[in-house]
């Protein structure tokens, strides 16, 4: 853990109304005394409080009025020592100011350091430090309740539970390791068995919703799919409400992904329009139409686009073809026309029919893509204490129950208690890396590398 005293803006680059440059360390009071003039009379600054006053350069010249705040330890954002000052919010003035603590001694933050140092003190466990930045970045109100129950300790809270249960099943393991004369009992055997099936069935749970939350937080990738002039940009255009992808009548218009973002009944969306699926022999077009298949697969729904005015024909086969086994909501574009009698070989999945000119069946569409996804379009319903939503996260507790299997097995199987150990210390270091407890430095690397500068 390094001791020097670092800063960092706390606010985004550019012109504002303020701007904020935050200390910590052991000397960041000491730093701040060398340039801060309090109106008034001040005779020491008390911590927690406001103070304006003068922030002068190492000749004594303004530099700008400003609000200064001294926070000690421990009762801080990293449970050390915080300056923060409070500037105008220009170029300029901050980069004046942050050059005086520089040249002071304080060094430049690296990313996420603020909140690794909070990390490292104990204020916060790593899933707590990860829902910081999802809560910085969370585009839609549901993905801001996740991470705010997150770094209300939800996930720590959940984990910590199972980490005392497995522990529990580990100390009376141990105890046999200690008597290695004494066998298991049978009563203590059917103990071992039913709590740790009933810890892996939790986990289990966990896992299983794993994709609601995660679409939650993450967002839902919708492709748009389909032969060229049926409709597929025109349907990006109206979802999104302004004219973001060219429409002609012209085959081929678009001939790269277009990707855009989108909250639909509190789930946030990526829609990705792509060049219409058809044989051609255009080498760009081709290499659109290719583009489009590889996104196929990494879709959580496929928007099959259909022009229902007309039967469909071997390039609509195709696409269906391209998408048969992904997630799929057929679109039957083009409802202002008369209709065609629909293909039984698109009759498996569900459908809506909508007017991308006249905007009929925009409702339908919009709930058939939660309902399909989240189900009965209840995304509001998920109780956010009870989500886990992080992939890295799931890994760990998806190798924490193949621990509990093989410890089961192994149980049932009659093996020593020596490898029955082995397998819950393996749990339990599997779930210590949810919390920070057992984390390898790379992946700590990794997690904070994410985080802005001054965070």
């Amino acid at each position: 853990m390094e001791t020097d005293t670092i800063i960092a803006s706390a606010t985004p680059p550019g012109e504002g109304g303020i701007g904020i440059l935050r200390l910590s360390g052991l000397n960041a009071e000491k730093f701040l005394q060398l340039f801060f003039q309090p109106a008034g009379s001040v005779s020491a600054l008390e911590s927690h409080r406001l103070y304006l006053g003068s922030f002068l350069d190492q000749q004594g010249l303004l530099v700008d009025e400003v609000m200064a705040v001294v926070m000690r330890a421990p009762r801080s954002y990293t449970r050390e020592d915080v300056v923060e000052i409070h500037c105008h919010g220009g170029t300029v003035v901050m980069r004046r100011i942050m050059d005086q603590f520089i040249d002071a001694g304080a060094r430049m933050a690296r990313p996420g350091e603020f909140t690794l140092r909070a990390f490292l003190n104990g204020r916060l466990d790593l899933s707590e430090a990860e829902a910081v930045i999802d809560l910085i970045r969370a585009r839609s109100d549901s993905a801001g309740r996740i991470a705010a129950a997150q770094l209300k300790g939800s996930v720590s809270r959940t984990v910590h539970e199972f980490q005392s249960q497995v522990a529990d099943l580990l100390a009376l393991v141990e105890a046999h390791v200690d008597f290695p004369e004494e066998d298991i009992e049978f009563a203590d055997q059917q103990r071992l068995l039913s709590e740790a099936a009933s810890v892996n069935a939790h986990i289990q749970d966990i896992l299983n919703n794993f994709d609601s939350g995660r679409i939650l937080r993450e967002g839902l990738s919708v492709l748009i799919l389909g032969k060229p002039n049926v409709g597929k940009s025109s349907l990006l255009n109206i979802l999104l409400g302004e004219s973001r992808a060219i429409v002609t009548d012209i085959p081929g218009t678009t001939r790269d992904t277009i990707e855009e973002c989108l909250v639909l009944g509190g789930v946030p969306l990526r829609l990705i329009d792509t060049a219409g699926v058809r044989d051609t022999e255009d080498l760009v077009e081709l290499e659109g139409v290719a583009r489009a298949k590889n996104k196929i697969e990494s879709a959580d729904l496929v928007l099959l686009v259909i022009d229902g005015s007309r039967p469909v024909d071997d390039n609509d086969l195709l696409a269906l073809e391209s998408c048969r086994q992904s997630r799929v909501l057929l679109v039957y574009n083009k409802a202002d026309l008369p209709a065609t009698v629909p293909d039984v070989r698109f009759s498996p999945f569900p459908s809506v029919t909508v007017s991308t000119r006249t905007g009929e069946g925009l409702d339908l569409i919009k709930t058939a893509i939660v309902d399909l996804v989240c189900g009965d379009g209840r995304s509001g319903d998920v109780q956010m204490d009870s989500v886990f939503s992080d992939r890295r996260h799931r890994e760990a507790l998806v190798r924490c129950s193949e621990s509990l299997d093989h410890f089961i097995a192994a149980l049932s199987a009659g093996n020593s208690p020596e490898f029955l150990a082995l397998d819950l210390r393996e749990a339990l270091h599997a779930l210590g890396e949810i919390t920070g407890e057992t984390t390898p430095d790379d992946i700590l690397d990794r997690i904070f590398t994410r985080f802005c500068i001054g965070k």
